[in-house]
């Protein structure tokens, strides 16, 4: 089983920055590529953001790329989404997601193990 925790959501003013962190435990975290996903109120999950098992491959949704960075230490059992720029279309719960594939995917159902989410507000 893994467990995964979010962390570094909250409000943020149009404009500005804010850094998630989602830490694992339960697994070698390095044996899967890792996915950041956010759904907002009356919409469906949709994907943001995903890296490779070594990190050394990354994707990104349209709507955040050249915007949104994710990285991973697998020292620490960490991925994160750096989020600069933000929009009050970025509003959502973002959902930290891990998958037993080494490569980073767009696709929901390739991750079997998801976190609680954490609150992302930006105001405008």
């Amino acid at each position: 089983q893994v467990q995964l925790v979010e962390s570094g959501g909250g409000l943020v003013q149009a404009g500005g920055s804010l850094r998630l962190s989602c830490a694992a435990s339960g697994r070698t975290f390095s044996d899967g590529g890792m996915g950041w996903f956010r759904q907002a109120p009356g919409k469906e999950r949709e994907f943001v953001a995903a890296i490779s098992r070594s990190g050394g491959s990354t994707l990104y949704a349209d709507s955040v790329r050249a915007r949104f960075t994710i990285s991973r230490d697998n020292a620490k059992n960490t991925v994160y989404l750096q989020m600069n720029s933000l929009k009050p279309e970025d509003t959502a719960v973002y959902y930290c997601a891990a998958s037993r594939l080494a490569y980073s995917t767009g696709n929901g159902s390739r991750y079997s193990y998801w976190g609680q989410g954490t609150q992302v507000t930006v105001s405008s």
